[in-house]
């Protein structure tokens, strides 16, 4: 399934930093002037999971294939973009395409790097890209409004559902809130119809990306800027990634071998990339099964609550339109017996149907016929 998560930021935040080192080999543009970045770069992303390569052992795997996801570096935003400003129109065009936004805003000071505002102020800088989301839904929603309330007023059933709906979003933007956190106001119909008619930019989900100083590595404990948009990501009850861009940058320019040591000298544990990407994970609630063999292991990315038949379909359309039933077992359990085979020698497979939901971990073998 194709996934994706716009990196937003207004200029010199550390956006095209942050995408290159996450995509190590799409190397977007960085400089230090607004608008570096014009048109989205793209970039597919492995999503890091060790028990994909313990299930490769397992099995003497001869080829490992990581689920991915894609990332979109998208032009920084200025004030006044949902009126134009800037390349504001580009960008929020761009932005409609994702599907989660991870929002970057810089916590650190440093005089050569130029910003747009004069100052660092996270807090502040995320409102203006808020603020110019919201506006341009505002549109969206006002011309909405403009084309279905005269069907509306003649009986029409469906314009008046709209109006319904169109209304209640208006409310919420007209104070400046995005609708992602006032979800409970809709009903699932309603918000379907907004998704797939509006394709509102604030309702979708979304995580900050708190780029800090070095020295204030691993977690900015001890950085204002970065209490100030957790209190801010708290109350909208959204996620934050605390990295230093330019040591992720560093990280990827070593070789493999050598950046333990780096990770070490600042504290870190991992690189805080791999917690950027299983943020965009659990932010689109994604989960991942296996499929492992001689000839390959793999990691499958799909819906939590995605049925059987619909997960087989992420391999091929022929294993769902032909689908009879699913051989699983959960990773945890085939670490304990040691491999596929043991497993199926003490019946500890289970044979499930149609209905079955996929769990995240299972390792799964389809039966299909077409």
């Amino acid at each position: 399934m194709k996934l994706n998560i716009g990196i937003v930021g207004l200029p010199n935040v550390g956006k095209s930093t942050i995408f290159n080192a996450l995509t190590e080999t799409a190397k977007a543009g960085v400089a230090n002037y607004p608008f570096c970045t014009i048109d989205p770069n793209v970039g597919i992303v492995d999503v890091p999971d060790e028990r994909l390569y313990k299930l490769a052992e397992i099995e003497n795997s001869r080829k490992i294939v990581p689920a991915t996801i894609e990332f979109v570096d998208i032009a920084g935003l200025v004030k006044g973009a949902s009126k134009g400003e800037g390349l504001g129109n580009q960008f929020l065009s761009n932005i409609r395409n994702v599907s989660a936004i991870a929002h970057v805003v810089r916590c650190f000071e440093d005089s050569d790097v130029v910003h747009v505002e004069g100052s660092v102020n996270p807090v502040r800088d995320a409102e203006i890209i808020e603020t110019e989301l919201i506006l341009s839904d505002l549109q969206t929603v006002e011309r909405r409004l403009e084309k279905v309330s005269k069907p509306a007023k003649s009986g029409n059933k469906e314009a008046k559902f709209e109006v319904h709906v169109l209304e209640k979003a208006k409310n919420i933007l007209e104070e400046l809130k995005p609708l992602r956190t006032h979800l409970d106001q809709f009903e699932d119909e309603e918000l379907e119809y907004l998704r797939k008619t509006l394709f509102p930019l604030t309702v979708k989900p979304i995580m900050y990306v708190a780029n800090i100083n070095e020295e204030d590595l691993p977690e900015g404990e001890n950085n204002p800027h970065v209490k100030a948009i957790k209190d801010k990501a708290n109350k909208e009850n959204a996620p934050v990634v605390v990295l230093c861009g330019k040591v992720e940058q560093e990280l990827i320019e070593l070789p493999r071998e050598e950046r333990k040591e780096l990770l070490e000298a600042y504290g870190l544990s991992e690189p805080g990339l791999n917690k950027m990407i299983r943020t965009g994970y659990k932010l689109l609630d994604l989960i991942t099964y296996f499929t492992a063999g001689e000839k390959e292991a793999r990691a499958w990315t799909i819906k939590r609550g995605t049925k059987a038949p619909q997960a087989a379909g992420e391999i091929h359309s022929d294993f769902e339109r032909g689908f009879i039933a699913a051989e699983v077992i959960n990773y945890n359990d085939l670490v304990k017996v040691g491999s596929l085979q043991k497993a199926k020698e003490q019946g500890l497979l289970r044979i499930e149907g149609k209905d079955y939901i996929v769990q995240d971990g299972d390792v799964i073998h389809f039966r299909f016929n077409v």
